[in-house]
């Protein structure tokens, strides 16, 4: 349990340092790093994903207060296999993350930039890349919990 909270603490970390980083440093607020499909690109976003809610920070921060709240909850509550408790924890590690953004400074600071097959994918930060892949392992967790339920049925 100590474990999986020190990985979101981790990811707390990298998360904030890497957002102090990239904004105090003028000359990394627009980098280009792999011509035609990675830049550096420092935005402020009073949104969530793709801009959405856009000035919606108190909200926005309700929201992601909530969601670490029920992830806590489900996390603690019942035994999970090991997978299902490191994406939880990373989930948690990433909306906190952003969480923090908002609550002391109004708005989500983002900087990765990617340019994938011709689309200009909206800029995100390292706390956004532990939410998505924290989900992708919640999703191969449940899909190999499920199966190992029909086998079991069979």
């Amino acid at each position: 349990m100590i474990g999986y909270a020190c990985l979101a603490m981790l990811i707390v970390l990298l998360d904030q340092v890497s957002k102090f980083i990239i904004e105090n440093d003028p000359a990394l607020h627009a980098v280009e790093i792999i011509k035609g499909f990675f830049r550096i690109t420092y935005a402020k976003n009073t949104g969530m994903a793709w801009s959405m809610l856009s000035g919606q920070t108190g909200l926005l921060a309700i929201i992601s207060a909530a969601a670490i709240l029920l992830m806590l909850w489900y996390a603690l509550k019942e035994k999970h296999d090991r997978l299902t408790q490191i994406s939880l924890w990373m989930m948690i590690g990433g909306a906190a993350g952003n969480l923090i953004d908002r609550l002391f400074i109004g708005y989500v600071r983002d900087f990765l930039d990617f340019i994938i097959f011709g689309y200009d994918f909206p800029v995100f930060n390292i706390a956004d890349s532990f939410l998505c892949i924290g989900v992708f392992i919640l999703l191969i967790a449940s899909l190999r919990e499920e199966n190992g339920k029909n086998k079991a049925d069979s």
